[in-house]
């Protein structure tokens, strides 16, 4: 199961899902039906796990497997225009590109943004868990998490933490962007 996948992936992901949820080893280990060895030996980064003693985990951690082997993203990530994972109609000149999937039990507030030149908007850091995606669908603006920003034009996106202050500055001209703010 785990060829491939770093084995410090798996263990950090199943100590933050078993810390979150409030189990102790030896409750989770029940919860899956795992010995508490092998959970013990996971969480240290040893051991080969198997398909079924990860679905076990998940499932007694109440989330998708993903969430426990994939390694974690970039806490910035940006989708250039024309990039993306994306479907074409059959029916119409119709195209979806996925910019973010949402994640089980999610909260999302979906903001229309509209910005002239000037003075940069500086929001102050969100509650936890909150991740920001702005696709810009119009004019060339620099926004991001302070220190981290990024200038981006009609048609890209970024993602980034909202747990930290970040700004929105419309650089050319009036910009517009549609801004998903999402509680995890």
């Amino acid at each position: 199961m785990s060829e491939g996948l770093p084995r410090a992936v798996i263990a950090a992901s199943i100590h933050r899902e078993r810390v979150r949820c409030g189990y102790s080893l030896t409750e989770l280990a029940r919860l899956a039906n795992v010995a508490k060895s092998t959970l013990s030996q996971l969480e240290a980064g040893a051991g080969n796990p198997s398909l079924e003693t990860m679905w076990a985990l998940a499932t007694a951690l109440g989330v998708p497997l993903s969430q426990l082997i994939a390694p974690p993203r970039a806490s910035v990530d940006v989708i250039r225009a024309g990039s993306g994972p994306s479907v074409q109609a059959t029916d119409a000149d119709y195209l979806a590109t996925l910019l973010a999937a949402c994640p089980p039990g999610a909260r999302r507030d979906l903001f229309r943004i509209t910005a002239e030149p000037g003075q940069p908007h500086l929001a102050a850091a969100h509650a936890a868990g909150t991740v920001e995606h702005v696709y810009i669908a119009a004019g060339q603006v620099r926004l991001g998490p302070v220190g981290a920003e990024e200038t981006l034009a009609a048609g890209d996106f970024i993602s980034y933490h909202g747990t930290e202050p970040h700004t929105f500055e419309a650089l050319d001209g009036p910009a517009h962007a549609l801004l998903v703010s999402e509680q995890r």
